[in-house]
C-alpha cells in the first residue's frame, strides 16, 4: 500500500492500493494546525485501510506553499519512511490538480503577500510553471482550478475551488517513475521563507 499526503493546502493523507485504488483518506483545512493534525489523520486514514506495517511506499506533495505547513509535511514523510525503511517520492502539489483535468487549465495556490503559485496544464501535463507572482501577471491557460485563485475573483473569474489530492500525487508519481524522472523531496518554496527581525531582511 502507498501512503501519500500533501500539505500544500488542505492537510490531506490518502492510502492508495498498488493497484491504484484509494483506501482511505483523511483532510482537514487549518492553515495554521498542521502540526497538530497530520499525525492523526495519517493515523486515522492507515487504521481504516488497515495498512499498518504494510506501507511499501510514500508520495509526499512538494509545493510550492508557504514554508511553516509544507515543512510539516516533508518532514513527515521523511520520518516516516526512514523508521519504516521504504522509499519516498516528492510530486509538484500544483500536478495533483492540473494532472487530473482535462484540457487547458491553469492552478493557483495562495502564496500569501498578495502573490499566488501558479501552473499551467494541457491534457494532464504541465506547460508552464510552477511559479510565483501577483495574480494579475499570471497567464492564465483555459479554465483556473485553485483554492488560492478565490481569494483574487478580479483576476480569476470563475475559478472554481481545489486543493490537491494526495491520491492524485501516487498517480502523477507512478508516471514520473516510469518515465525515469527524479522525484526529490526538496520543498518548492520559489521564493526565500519570512524572515522577520533580521536587519536588511
Amino acid at each position: 500500500m502507498i501512503l501519500a499526503l500533501d500539505t500544500s493546502s488542505a492537510i490531506a493523507v490518502a492510502v492508495v492500493s498498488d493497484a491504484g485504488d484509494v483506501l482511505a483518506a483523511r483532510s482537514v483545512f487549518d492553515p495554521r494546525g498542521h502540526a497538530e493534525h497530520l499525525s492523526a489523520l495519517v493515523a486515522e486514514a492507515l487504521e481504516e485501510a488497515g495498512a499498518t506495517g504494510e506501507v511499501s511506499r510514500i508520495v509526499v506533495g512538494t509545493g510550492p506553499a508557504p514554508f511553516t505547513g509544507l515543512r510539516v509535511g516533508l518532514m513527515t514523510a521523511r520520518t516516516l519512511a526512514t523508521v519504516w525503511g521504504v522509499p519516498v517520492e516528492g510530486v509538484c502539489s500544483l500536478d495533483a490538480v492540473g494532472a487530473a483535468a482535462p484540457g487547458e487549465v491553469t492552478v493557483v495556490a495562495d502564496a500569501r503577500r498578495k502573490e499566488v503559485y501558479w501552473a499551467t496544464y494541457r491534457d494532464g501535463a504541465r506547460v508552464s510553471g510552477p511559479a510565483v507572482s501577483a495574480p494579475a501577471d499570471v497567464p492564465v491557460l483555459g479554465s483556473v482550478l485553485g483554492r488560492g485563485a478565490l481569494l483574487y475573483p478580479e483576476a480569476f473569474p470563475g475559478a472554481v475551488g481545489a486543493d490537491p489530492d494526495p491520491a492524485r500525487l501516487v498517480e502523477v508519481a507512478a508516471r514520473l517513475r516510469a518515465a525515469g524522472e527524479p522525484m526529490p523531496t526538496e520543498p518548492l518554496y520559489l521564493r526565500r521563507p519570512d524572515v522577520h527581525g533580521v536587519p536588511g531582511a
